[in-house]
């Protein structure tokens, strides 16, 4: 893999996982709420984020972002499949409540899939200053495409309801 690929793949990962962790610092009351609905989960937090953009430490930050993702979405099909789909998926932070659907689980499995291509070998190369304006970019239209996506997943119940889907 080229390593501009890599740490785009890391950076946008890593943004990704400093973003949720903001989210949950900015109420920590209701994050463990949240943590407690699903009867599943730990209250322990990793330090992920940080791991992901550290070069010595990116196999370890790597399947550690994707085991994390798959534990979440795990979770989310587990109550999913109880019939619990009140329980808030904690995605919005406390701007907001989601309740968790499938495509939470899909989300998790693409980014988890996202995370353990990050483990291919890296072919070294000197990396120039084109390369830094090619990974913020390519890590901001990462984050503005997973915006977008989000913005589809919380919108989407409500538009099959307009159109009589569902």
């Amino acid at each position: 893999m080229d390593p501009v690929i890599d740490v785009t793949l890391r950076t946008a990962l890593a943004l990704l996982f400093f973003v949720a962790a903001g989210h949950k610092l900015q109420d920590l009351g209701r994050f463990r709420a949240t943590l407690a609905e699903y009867r599943l989960l730990p209250a322990g937090l990793v330090p992920l984020a940080a791991a992901l953009v550290v070069p010595s430490a990116r196999a370890a930050g790597l399947v550690s972002a994707a085991t994390l993702l798959v534990v979440y979405g795990a979770a989310v099909a587990i109550n999913l499949a109880r019939g619990r789909r009140h329980i808030d998926c904690g995605c919005a932070g406390p701007a907001g409540r989601r309740p968790i659907s499938g495509a939470l689980v899909a989300r998790n499995a693409a980014l988890a899939a996202l995370a353990l291509a990050g483990l291919v070998p890296v072919h070294p190369r000197a990396l120039l200053w084109v390369d830094g304006l090619t990974v913020a970019g390519a890590t901001a239209a990462l984050a503005a495409f997973y915006a977008a996506l989000d913005r589809m997943i919380v919108f989407a119940p409500g538009l099959a309801r307009l159109r009589g889907d569902a």
